[in-house]
């Protein structure tokens, strides 16, 4: 099975991004509950056949489609050690608790909080924005407010994001029993960045209709286009305004380990929480998110329980207090932190921000493709690794006489699930402003700009090839 595995991730240029899934291998999955054991090798096989071969495809360097990261060989090693550990890290006095720690002492070193912040493991950034979300509750709120919830009508709160944030925010509100209605999307500057005067004037505002402003969360890496907030302008109205400033660097906030891109992340440091995954840039196998929080006992109020089977002690395994379930939901968790620890020990960051470093020059490289072939359309600015576009959907300069003004769009996005379905690449799908664009993330360290050409070269083959088809229908 390891070898299999091995085979795969070395061989993986030989097979396509994607395929779709064919009616056998679905049926296969449809058999009743197993009452009798199975041969090992045969359910392996099981697996190669019909589950090995349909998957998204992340690990293949034509994946560009969503903000995933590849993975690496020594990742999958460390998955399984700590599979075979079978460690349960939601407390008690043992060693990989303090490899949670360890890992939380880099990031806080990495981003300059104080020795006094704390960070816990989580699934990913949606999890880590909760608990911001949640710590900035306790924080306006005051820890009575686990007791008796937050009351619209005692005290209206809102809170501020950019147009473009991640729907993991407005989620979060949600679970956090604000509601959605609470969060104002303050809209974007030319560069998809939050407009500052904008969020200032959205203050000014509620303050005046008797609103209670006491959140305001930034984007470090948006999900459409990569753009990057202000975030020291957004610090800086946080600290006058005397609101939480949380960060959303789903996958941006790893940008520190590139000493290139890092001063565009500048005022990350000031940040009253923060949100990122070690699965994206840090190549990490999923999952592993993280939530790291400047101020390490309001975080903990947030969160710690007392039941009478989490006892405390200073001796045996009820020591090591505070334990990981003191800051965050979960009382069972993984060992997430020990496939981390393995990746920054083994690569080193240095190396794991060059590759980021290399991520962002491919995404240049495709920009400037794009801008030199007259059948591409650029879309929005490249601000780290991700790239939107379209192919121009013309004749002679003329828009083809067809049903509405959404018909490029209609091309472009049968344009992308016709690559999809090739196995070529795997791009996506956005609006930007609008308008439909394809979507290329470059976030796998395999990536290469052959990837980027034939991802290029395949929009525009079958971009030709349905405008052609169009043509001589209509």
């Amino acid at each position: 099975m390891l070898d299999d595995m091995f085979d795969y991730i070395e061989n993986i240029r030989e097979r396509p991004v994607w395929q779709p899934i064919p009616e056998i291998a679905r049926k296969a999955t449809r058999e009743k509950l197993p009452h009798q054991p199975s041969d090992l090798a045969s359910v392996h096989q099981a697996f190669m056949d019909t589950i090995l071969p349909y998957s998204a495809g992340n690990v293949h360097p034509g994946f560009m489609g969503w903000v995933q990261g590849g993975g690496t060989p020594v990742g999958m090693l460390a998955e399984m050690v700590s599979a075979g550990l079978n460690a349960n890290l939601g407390g008690r006095d043992q060693m990989p608790i303090e490899i949670e720690r360890q890992v939380a002492g880099w990031m806080r070193d990495l981003f300059g909080f104080p020795k006094e912040a704390t960070g816990v493991f989580v699934t990913g950034t949606s999890m880590a924005n909760l608990i911001g979300v949640l710590v900035a509750r306790t924080a306006a709120c005051g820890i009575a407010v686990r007791r008796t919830g937050v009351n619209p009508q005692e005290r209206r709160l809102v809170s501020y994001a950019s147009a473009g944030a991640h729907s993991s925010i407005s989620q979060a509100l949600e679970i956090a029993g604000f509601g959605s209605t609470s969060l104002r999307l303050i809209p974007m500057n030319e560069r998809f960045e939050m407009d500052l005067c904008a969020l200032e004037r959205a203050i000014e505002n509620d303050r005046r209709e008797g609103f209670e402003p006491f959140l305001v969360l930034g984007t470090a890496g948006s999900v459409d286009v990569g753009a990057i907030d202000d975030l020291s302008g957004i610090a800086d109205i946080a600290a006058r305004e005397e609101l939480w400033f949380h960060v959303d660097g789903a996958f941006g906030a790893l940008a520190m380990l590139a000493s290139d891109i890092a001063p565009r992340l500048a005022g990350i440091e000031r940040a009253d929480s923060l949100a990122f995954d070690f699965h994206k840039w840090g190549q990490v196998p999923y999952d592993a998110g993280f939530a790291l929080v400047r101020d390490g006992a309001l975080h903990r109020r947030t969160f710690a329980s007392s039941s009478p089977y989490l006892a405390r002690a200073n001796r045996a395994m009820n020591a090591g207090s505070p334990w990981p379930c003191d800051f965050g939901p979960d009382l069972s968790r993984s060992f997430r932190a020990l496939k981390t620890w393995f990746t920054f020990k083994v690569y080193g960051s240095d190396r794991i921000g060059a590759a980021i470093s290399r991520t962002c020059s491919l995404a240049q490289y495709m920009r400037q493709t794009i801008e030199a072939n007259p059948e591409l359309e650029l879309r929005a600015p490249v601000a780290l690794n991700i790239v939107c576009f379209r192919f121009r959907v013309d004749d002679g300069g003329e828009a083809i006489a067809l049903p509405g003004a959404s018909y490029s769009d209609s091309v472009n996005s049968e344009i992308c699930a016709l690559v999809q379905e090739s196995g070529i690449a795997a791009p996506s799908t956005t609006l930007i402003r609008g308008r439909l664009a394809i979507r290329a993330a470059i976030v796998n360290h395999r990536t290469a700009s052959r990837d980027i050409d034939a991802l290029l070269a395949a929009v525009v083959q079958f971009g030709r090839s349905r405008v052609a088809l169009l043509r001589k229908t209509s």
